[in-house]
Parts: C-alpha cells; sequence; structure tokens
C-alpha cells in the first residue's frame, strides 16, 4: 500500500507537449496544476515505465503504447482515458488500437455532454463528463461600425478553415466584416491557401501560430468566434470565447452542441458556407441577434468555471483511488 505520509503520484501522459501549444497541452498543463496540490504529478509525453498510482491518458489512439504498457505491468491501477475529436467522432469506430484503448480505461472522460453518446453502448458506463474551463473575464465594449470574426485553430482537415476561407470569399463586398485566422499551417496546403487568400481579400488576415495570452486577447477583441470544425470532441477555444464575452458561430457537430447547448441559436450545418455567411451578416447588421448569442453564451458559462472543472477531476481520481484499485507493492 502506498506510504499514507507521501501524496499519490500520478502520471499525465499527453502526445502533444507545450510545443504543439494546441488544446490537448493546455487540458494537460491546466491539470496538472489542479491535481497538484493533492498528488504528485509527472507531466510526460509517454509512460515511462516508472511505478505510479494512476496513469491518466490523452488521446486513445496516440497514447495506446502507454495505456497498454500500464495496463499489461498495473491491471488494477486507475487508467483513465481522455477522449479527444478524433478518438470519439473517427478512431473508436475503425481503429482497432483505439477500442483496446477504450477496454482497458477503468474511466473515460468525455469534455462535453454529448461525448458519451458516441462511445459503444457497453462502455458509457465508464463516462464521466468533464468540461475544460478558463478564468472569467469582463466582455468587452466593441465598435458597431464593423465585425471582426475571429477563427482560432492549427490549419488542419480536422478543423475546416476552408469553410472560414470560402465565407471570407464569398463577404468579400461587405468591407465591414473582417475575417482574422490564428493557427499554424499543420497541413502546408492549407497554409498556401490562406497565405494565397490573405493576398487576394485584404479583409482576411492569417495571423499564424500565436501564443496562448495572444489568442486570448484576440479572442475577446472579436465580435464573434467562428468554430467551423468536422470532428471536435469538446475545443477549449469554444469556452474561452464563452468566458471572454465572445458569442459563438459553430458548426452543428455533436462536440460544440455538447459544449453550447442543443437551442443555441448560433449554429451552421457542417461546411455550409452559406449558412456562416448569412450568419455573419445578420450578427453585423442585427445587434440583438448578437446580444441574443451572447446572453446564450453567458448561461453556460458557469459550466467552464476552473473551480467545477478542478472539483470534477479531483472527484474522479479521488474516487478511483479510494477504489482500492492502487497500491505500491
Amino acid at each position: 500500500m502506498s506510504n499514507p505520509r507521501h501524496k499519490p503520484t500520478i502520471c499525465l501522459v499527453t502526445p502533444a507537449l507545450a510545443d504543439a501549444n494546441n488544446g490537448n497541452w493546455q487540458t494537460a498543463r491546466r491539470w496538472a496544476a489542479m491535481l497538484a496540490a493533492k498528488y504528485t504529478v509527472h507531466l510526460l509525453p509517454k509512460w515511462d515505465g516508472e511505478p505510479a498510482d494512476c496513469l491518466i491518458a490523452l488521446h486513445a489512439k496516440r497514447s495506446a503504447e502507454s495505456i497498454d504498457a500500464w495496463s499489461q505491468r498495473y491491471p488494477a491501477r486507475p487508467l483513465v482515458l481522455v477522449m479527444t475529436g478524433t478518438d470519439l467522432y473517427r478512431d473508436i469506430a475503425v481503429d482497432a488500437i483505439a477500442q483496446r484503448s477504450l477496454a482497458q480505461a477503468h474511466q473515460i472522460i468525455v469534455l462535453q455532454e454529448l461525448g458519451g453518446l458516441a462511445l459503444p453502448a457497453a462502455l458509457r458506463h465508464k463516462a464521466v463528463v468533464c468540461f475544460q474551463s478558463a478564468p472569467m473575464r469582463r466582455a468587452r465594449v466593441k465598435t458597431t461600425h464593423h465585425l471582426r470574426a475571429l477563427m482560432v485553430g492549427h490549419l488542419r482537415e480536422e478543423k475546416s478553415p476552408q469553410t472560414f476561407f470560402a465565407a471570407a470569399r464569398l463577404l468579400a463586398p461587405y468591407k465591414e466584416i473582417f475575417f482574422d485566422h490564428i493557427g499554424g499551417p499543420l497541413d502546408p496546403a492549407l497554409g498556401a491557401q490562406a497565405q494565397r487568400l490573405q493576398a487576394e481579400c485584404p479583409h482576411y488576415r492569417w495571423l499564424g501560430a500565436q501564443t496562448h495570452a495572444a489568442t486570448r486577447e484576440r479572442i475577446a477583441r472579436a465580435h464573434v468566434l467562428v468554430h467551423a470544425s468536422h470532428l471536435e470532441g469538446g475545443a477549449h477555444v469554444v469556452l474561452e470565447a464563452v468566458t471572454s464575452g465572445t458569442p459563438v458561430l459553430a458548426s452543428r457537430v455533436d462536440g460544440n452542441v455538447g459544449m453550447l447547448g442543443a437551442d443555441y441559436a448560433g449554429y451552421f450545418d457542417w461546411n455550409d458556407v452559406n449558412a456562416l455567411a448569412k450568419l455573419l451578416q445578420r450578427c453585423h447588421e442585427d445587434r440583438n441577434f448578437l446580444q441574443q448569442l451572447s446572453k446564450q453564451c453567458a448561461e453556460r458559462a458557469f459550466l467552464f468555471a476552473p473551480e467545477r472543472e478542478q472539483s470534477t477531476l479531483r472527484g474522479i481520481v479521488a474516487g478511483l483511488l479510494q477504489d482500492g484499485r492502487s497500491h505500491f507493492e
């Protein structure tokens, strides 16, 4: 049994570390800090084989080697799997490695309230929702003379940047609607498209990769955040917009609906450029609609409070450790 005079040890595995500057890294960094008061936390890209009381792994497929090694060595010690968008809405349906990770986990964390429905029915009892969080910021006073739309996400297929590109081209005649785009060119072809669009459409700016602090500042200053993803497990950038007083225009996929609520008025069907363009025009021309979106987002903001996330996360870990599954021999 663990020495009670020492904090239990948690190995937190994430395939993305600080240099990735993505949502998975932000989750892992924040969770390590939230758990540090009660546990000794080792934040690693891969489990190094050192003994620990609990393994928390982000991503069923990309962390599968760590998950399998832990399960083989310590089958009775808690293994918590955190599901990402590509896990939930692609990999677990077709990939045997991801499916094995699901079976090996004692608890499966999903990041929004519809996430559990994507799991196989026989495994849904393992699922628990843990909304991510961000500190609340005072909403900015923003000009009514123009509308600034911001998209945040590295340029890759899952984030559907082409929808944002196409909306910028479609609304080129509307000189009072501006498009800002933050994200590194993970797909070089998409980066080339962003560069070309910037040269052809002066109201579109590709800002490349930005620091987390700089990104949050731009989110706070934007009139709307556009989140066009095809695959989404529960986007950190969505809750950062909500907690900054910036409403969201989002693709109607479960990862977004599970965060913003079924009745939210700011959805467009995935890849429906015309619908996104109409929403942007309406946000610019009808400030009552923009206020409606802001009010709906504000009503969901309590879900993304840091103290709520910390309480949920600590409760998950404490519950598993109290089950007696963890013990150093």
